[in-house]
């Protein structure tokens, strides 16, 4: 399937992906309508998956949010191969997005026949840069131990158990367990579908940052409209959890960057960060999603308001008021990154840049978790 068969962009919902830990959204999760003619569904379910995936893509390009993109893909149309992964790479790319703004949250269960053929595709969709997320973790039907071979950056509830978690121990255990779980690989837990106030502050309970649901914003919301964080007018006390030797790695505190190519200008950045207040900063990548250069928030909009600043900078490259990236590995304990960053006296709390195993952005982490994450 290529890019060129995909419909223009139908309409679509959009939600936000809200971190408790600031109230911000750190990216935004886009559903389009599926086709109105069935049949032509039911003949090639997966070629409308694609395309409904590119067309989700399509559709936020259209708002021109900076933040990255979550969007649903099923199992069992990864396991179509390399035609398919190719025609939707291409789709993604001609919607302006690359593979490390876009979170692919691999949704349903799939037989276990088809598990060597998913697995492949998930490796391969890592090695191209892609974030990977596993849906319906709880409840679908796939082996846990997929989420060992797939190294997930997201960890996506069951919406259901995620509901129920608060007013059923048993389910409360089970989301406790995967939360540590998904701590322990390395990934971020996800809960959607949050409907009250209630669930919200027992996700938090239960470790869980990342949240989604009609608790945080209303069905009509668009990308840069506010959302409602319960937790923030009552904090609940931190949760303990194990001791390991090492304590937990710098990977469970990883969010989603704000990326920009190395090449934009002053101008591009000062639009992306006056479009989403709660970006402290962007990461300028390479043309193999690599970090060059980070435009801290505080100190690039201090230099374009002097006077003659936006004259003076806008149109030039921002990477001349950039810094060099402050790199760490996923892997590294999150209190060997926050002794890295307590000897850079200047830029002590500046965003730490999360690379993979082959030097690629996969996020930011604010030194302000690491500090709270470590102190008793």
């Amino acid at each position: 399937m290529s890019a060129a068969e995909v419909l223009l962009p139908a309409p679509a919902v959009f939600q936000p992906v809200v971190d408790l830990g600031t109230g911000h959204v750190v990216a935004v999760e886009t559903h389009a309508a599926p086709r109105s003619e069935e049949g032509a569904v039911r003949a090639d379910p997966a070629a409308e998956d694609v395309r409904r995936a590119i067309a989700a893509a399509r559709a936020t390009a259209d708002l021109r949010t900076p933040l990255p993109l979550q969007i649903g893909l099923r199992a069992e149309t990864l396991a179509h191969g390399d035609a398919f992964l190719a025609g939707l790479h291409q789709g993604l790319a001609g919607a302006g997005r690359r593979p490390g703004e876009i979170i692919l949250c691999v949704t349903g269960g799939f037989p276990p026949a088809l598990r060597p053929a998913v697995g492949t595709a998930l490796r391969r969709l890592r090695r191209t840069g892609y974030l990977i997320g596993m849906a319906g973790v709880g409840a679908a039907h796939a082996p846990l131990d997929l989420l060992v071979d797939a190294a997930p950056y997201l960890v996506k509830l069951d919406p259901e158990l995620a509901r129920r978690a608060g007013a059923d121990p048993r389910r409360g255990s089970l989301v406790s367990a995967l939360v540590e779980l998904a701590h322990r690989l390395g990934a971020h837990v996800l809960a959607p579908g949050l409907a009250s106030e209630e669930q919200v502050l027992h996700q938090r309970e239960l470790g869980v940052r990342l949240v989604q649901g009609p608790a945080l914003a209303p069905p009509e919301w668009r990308p840069g409209m506010r959302v409602t964080v319960p937790v923030a007018a009552r904090e609940e006390p931190r949760r303990e959890r194990p001791e390991t030797s090492l304590g937990p790695r710098v990977s469970e505190f990883t969010l989603p960057a704000v990326t920009m190519p190395h090449g934009a200008t002053a101008g591009d950045v000062l639009n992306v960060l006056n479009a989403e207040t709660g970006t402290t900063s962007v990461v300028l990548i390479d043309e193999r999603q690599r970090p060059r250069a980070t435009v801290d928030r505080t100190r690039f909009l201090l230099r374009l308001s002097g006077a003659y600043g936006h004259a003076l900078h806008a149109h030039k490259p921002a990477a001349n008021l950039a810094d060099t990236p402050r790199l760490v590995p996923r892997t590294v304990p999150a209190v060997a990154a926050l002794r890295a960053a307590g000897r850079e006296g200047d830029r002590v709390y500046d965003d730490l840049v999360v690379t993979d195993e082959v030097g690629r952005c996969l996020g930011i982490v604010r030194v302000a978790d690491l500090i709270r994450s470590l102190s008793p």
